[in-house]
């Protein structure tokens, strides 16, 4: 979710669903030790409960970051071992570190020592030719004995050479009996299930087995989703159903106090254009915004027109 789920997007996500955890877009451990820390770390306090999510391989680096994390406030490190990309290979981490579980261990080890907060791991459930539930389970067992208590399982394995990364959400098949397995063999473990999760139906059915159910793009592409989720999974729902118009009127506080720190709107409504996906109007929404959110000046007027733009129910 590299790019996507910035700030801006864990606001929005936060109003559409008050109980889920939200996760960064993925930072390098380098980019936070060597770069502007305090840019890249900053997130509102209303997002909390939010994991920060490292890509790295570096055993010291790592711990230095995951510090900075913590002092920064985040809830929660996360080390994605999940990445396929061919950039995230370059820099020797991401789904072909799960050849190496001694190094992820060191490097959740070192994270611990640095941090008081949890500190998790996402991953596949195999990479290229090693992808039986034998070398699954051995990865799990080195790294949980470092200290990890929670793994985000993505039920495919990675190719690593050949595939993009987009294909490689889509091409290595689905085998969420794998991440059963993974639960049933390490019952002590949090397992949350990662991959092909489009309707509240398979959440429901997985939270039967698992212990969490993390949704990426179907959430981005699709927003409303996740709050449908909120009214049927969690009992005590604190918001109570919303209307799409009233969540949009409800970032306005937030986009106005974004604007007059100088960040320009389309940085925010770029994450606003699925929310009335399926809904009549749903195109004229994101035309307009596309079209007048990037334009010098451009306030909360533009998302008052873009609303205007749907039809208008009696």
């Amino acid at each position: 979710m590299m790019d996507w789920t910035d700030r801006h997007c864990r606001y929005f996500m936060r109003l559409l669903s008050p109980g889920v955890h939200l996760y960064t877009e993925m930072l390098t451990a380098a980019a936070l030790c060597h770069g502007d820390a305090a840019a890249l770390l900053k997130f509102d306090q209303r997002e909390h409960p939010v994991a920060l999510q490292l890509g790295g391989s570096d055993v010291s680096m790592m711990a230095r970051a995951a510090k900075l994390g913590a002092d920064a406030g985040y809830d929660e490190i996360n080390i994605n071992i999940g990445c396929p990309s061919d950039r995230v290979q370059s820099g020797a981490f991401g789904a072909c570190l799960m050849a190496k579980p001694q190094l992820v261990a060191d490097c959740v080890a070192a994270a611990k020592e640095a941090v008081g907060i949890p500190v998790t791991v996402k991953t596949r459930i195999g990479i290229d030719d090693q992808d039986s539930f034998a070398f699954l389970r051995d990865f799990i067992a080195t790294v949980s004995d470092a200290g990890c208590g929670t793994f985000i399982v993505h039920a495919r394995k990675a190719i690593l050479s050949g595939l993009s990364p987009k294909d490689n959400r889509r091409i290595p098949p689905l085998n969420y009996a794998r991440v059963y397995a993974v639960k049933k063999t390490f019952p002590e473990l949090h397992i949350v299930l990662n991959g092909g999760v489009t309707t509240v139906e398979q959440c429901i059915d997985h939270l039967k087995i698992v212990d969490g159910v993390m949704i990426g793009r179907e959430a981005y592409q699709h927003p409303w989703f996740l709050h449908e989720l909120e009214q049927a999974i969690i009992a005590d729902d604190p918001i109570g159903p919303l209307a799409r118009e009233q969540l949009i009127e409800d970032m306005y506080p937030y986009i106005e106090e974004q604007l007059r720190s100088g960040v320009p709107l389309n940085c925010i409504t770029r994450h606003l254009f699925g929310l009335f996906a399926g809904q009549p109007g749903a195109r004229a929404w994101r035309r307009y915004l596309s079209e007048h959110a990037r334009q010098p000046g451009a306030g909360i007027e533009v998302l008052q027109r873009a609303l205007g733009q749907l039809p208008q129910v009696a």
